[in-house]
């Protein structure tokens, strides 16, 4: 791809982008203690990279238990809102577009970062074996840790989290972003109800493909209804090599080639994919590619492309 081609402005909702060039979420772990605030630090970074077309934030979760990294910031409380607030206007000073990453971390924590010292919760008590949490063991210090069995959500819960997600949107909005984007990948919260592997729950939620789906189209539609499908992003995983496993490719593509996440949400999606757009720069595989569409927002699928990509490297997990 070249530096023509990087530098042509893109629509995106309704932002005419300055250019293709775009900042991933990469999770930095710089918020203020106590309460997960956003800094004058966080700030500058932010500042610095506004020069880019778009930008998504590192993961901001959602409510208390959606933490699984020690100091990552949260978007739930009235002092996290004033601190995004620094952070927007300064990406805003600069001419930049910023839109909130949305994460609940699910199982993939640690009863040190949860309220209380409970266990994280998921969609089944299933354990995590094959990633790790991050906790604080002293002041500027931490370590990897297991993380524990976690307690299955009930039913209520699930609908109290999707209430959560649209109540962060309205954050964001207040805080001064742009939109958002749904995480929905890596192995956290929503891509465990997606995932046979963690979610084996028998009612509504779990068994089939389309009942593991619900949790994440009832989340687009509850913040659909907020933010506008405009201001809308979800990111997906489908890369086979992630540590943590994921839906089928096959079945997923089947699934939603035909099937939209919501009928009433027009968004773009962020994938994590092996299989980008072509052309790509060789040696970055895989690569975060940003798919705009004003369209019903379908899934990834197989024969996803778009005429209106923006793709490079992954750096993070974000």
């Amino acid at each position: 791809m070249t530096a023509t081609v990087l530098n042509t402005p893109v629509k995106l909702g309704h932002h005419l982008l300055n250019n293709r060039v775009v900042l991933p979420p990469l999770t930095r772990q710089r918020s203020a203690q106590p309460g997960d605030i956003a800094t004058d630090l966080m700030a500058e970074y932010y500042r610095q990279r506004a020069t880019a077309g778009f930008m998504v934030s590192e993961g901001t979760q959602i409510e208390p238990r959606g933490q699984g990294y020690a100091w990552t910031p949260g978007i739930y409380s009235p002092a996290q809102i004033e601190g995004w607030r620094k952070v927007t206007n300064a990406v805003h000073a600069e001419g930049g577009v910023i839109f909130a990453q949305l994460w609940h971390v699910g199982r993939v924590s640690h009863n040190a970062l949860q309220p209380d010292g409970a266990a994280p919760v998921a969609p089944s008590a299933i354990q995590a074996e094959q990633a790790k949490a991050f906790i604080a063991t002293g002041p500027g210090t931490g370590d990897l840790v297991q993380p524990p069995v976690p307690r299955a959500l009930n039913l209520l819960e699930i609908d109290e989290l999707v209430g959560q997600y649209a109540q962060a949107a309205r954050n964001a909005l207040d805080a001064g972003f742009d939109g958002v984007e749904i995480h929905s990948a890596n192995g956290y919260l929503v891509n465990q109800f997606i995932s046979a592997h963690s979610n084996q729950r028998d009612d509504q939620y779990g068994g089939s493909l389309d009942n593991r789906l619900r949790f994440l189209r009832e989340v687009v539609e509850a913040v659909s209804q907020v933010v506008g499908p405009e201001r809308l992003g979800v990111r997906f995983h489908r890369c086979s090599a992630a540590p943590i496993r994921t839906v089928s490719t096959s079945a997923w593509s089947k699934k939603t080639r035909t099937t939209p996440i919501s009928k009433r949400s027009g968004c773009w999606s962020s994938q994590v994919s092996p299989t980008c757009p072509s052309p790509k720069p060789t040696g970055t595989t895989p690569q975060t590619c940003l798919t705009a569409s004003a369209r019903p927002c379908a899934a990834p699928s197989a024969a996803a492309s778009s005429t209106q990509a923006a793709t490079l490297p992954s750096a993070a997990r974000g």
